[in-house]
């Protein structure tokens, strides 16, 4: 029952949140922002965040996961209005401050919902379905987004994520409400720092940065990169979906795959595969060819996700669950807060293309980290 509810939630809430991420470039653009001024905007989804990952995680150990899951999904509902109501540069810059909060309250309290419910056994099911749930709100919000700004407008598709925002916020109602300890404790930034002495919790925390920022960057650039090419929005909102299927149908496979290669190898090859198709992007400008770096892409990230999941949950102290997986989100929205002000100056200076050779060299420079990481452990 929590498992339906909580997949449910997070189709809902991607959803919503997936629709607009393309959009918000696409409409930067048309307000007549740079490309760094884009980026700007796109990290901003992650600069509040970063702050309160940590503090976020220990709200859910101290109160439960319901209440920040209905807050979190208020909050996005609010934040998707913003840009509908001010169609203005300032809008998308609140939009995406007040996004990336809330967003960041639901994610780590549907985890710990998840991480609470299993058991060891059927720990990496749960989390891989709870992967697959993310991907599939990735798949349908970027084609529904595409055709949204095709046949009616950017502002539209806002509105219409603001619609569905009821749904996860109904749903949260249904969510138990587990305790995992009376009063704070630890509550020292050093304390949850010190947490990163765990190499394995380490690599965990890498292989998870480098996937989210290189899907960010993706679903930011590729785009304007599109649009410099003619495409239409909604073909270029199914090039993204690809990416979100691939995520889906990998992992089908993922448990075999780690019986089969072994978590590190799987790691390693998944991070690789992301950043050479990274790399081939700019080669092209033939549509099947886009859809199948798409896909390959999304093969290498949707492996990376899960196994990072679980990898850190079950690395956490019992009582800390809830904060260590606010660390690991707090690593992702470091690199989604970089990774789009550092593209957005080298998109400006160097032109758009570079985004894509200088997100491979990154990708493949993290997997030889992860394995010799690997190797240390």
């Amino acid at each position: 029952m929590v498992l339906r509810i909580v997949i449910m939630i997070t189709i809902g809430f991607q959803v919503m949140l997936n629709i607009t991420r393309p959009v918000v470039t696409l409409f930067a653009s048309q307000l007549g922002a740079n490309t760094f001024e884009i980026g700007m905007v796109t990290a901003f989804y992650a600069f509040f965040p970063l702050f309160f990952a940590i503090y976020a995680g220990r709200i859910a150990d101290y109160v439960g996961d319901r209440l920040p899951i209905f807050f979190g999904a208020a909050g996005m509902t609010v934040g998707m209005a913003f840009p509908y109501c001010f169609p203005s540069m300032w809008s998308l810059y609140v939009s995406q401050a007040i996004v990336g909060v809330s967003q960041l309250f639901i994610n780590i309290s549907l985890q710990n919902v998840l991480g609470n419910s299993a058991n060891s056994m059927n720990r990496d099911q749960y989390f891989s379905m709870f992967s697959m749930a993310m991907s599939l709100g990735g798949v349908i919000g970027p084609i529904a987004g595409g055709y949204l700004v095709e046949h009616f407008s950017y502002r539209f598709a806002f509105l219409v994520s603001t619609f569905i925002g009821v749904i996860p916020i109904a749903l949260s109602y249904f969510l138990p409400v587990i305790l995992r300890k009376n009063e704070p404790v630890g509550l020292s930034l050093a304390g949850s720092l010190s947490l990163l002495k765990m190499p394995i919790l380490r690599k965990a925390l890498v292989s998870s940065a480098l996937v989210l920022y290189s899907r960010d960057i993706f679903v930011a650039y590729f785009p304007l990169f599109s649009k410099q090419l003619n495409i239409l929005p909604s073909v270029i909102g199914w090039i993204i979906a690809v990416q979100g299927i691939s995520m889906v149908a990998i992992r089908f496979f993922l448990p075999k795959l780690i019986i089969r290669f072994g978590r590190n190898q799987i790691l390693i090859a998944s991070i690789l595969t992301a950043g050479i198709s990274f790399f081939l992007v700019p080669f092209t400008n033939q549509l099947f060819i886009f859809f199948m770096l798409s896909a390959l892409m999304g093969a290498g990230l949707g492996c990376g996700q899960p196994l990072s999941m679980t990898t850190t949950y079950n690395a956490s102290p019992k009582m800390r669950t809830g904060e260590v997986l606010g660390l690991r989100l707090a690593s992702n929205r470091l690199s989604q807060l970089i990774a789009p002000l550092f593209f957005g100056l080298v998109g400006s200076t160097v032109g758009l293309v570079s985004v894509f050779y200088v997100s491979s060299i990154l990708l493949i420079g993290g997997a030889y980290l992860t394995r010799s990481s690997a190797d240390e452990t």
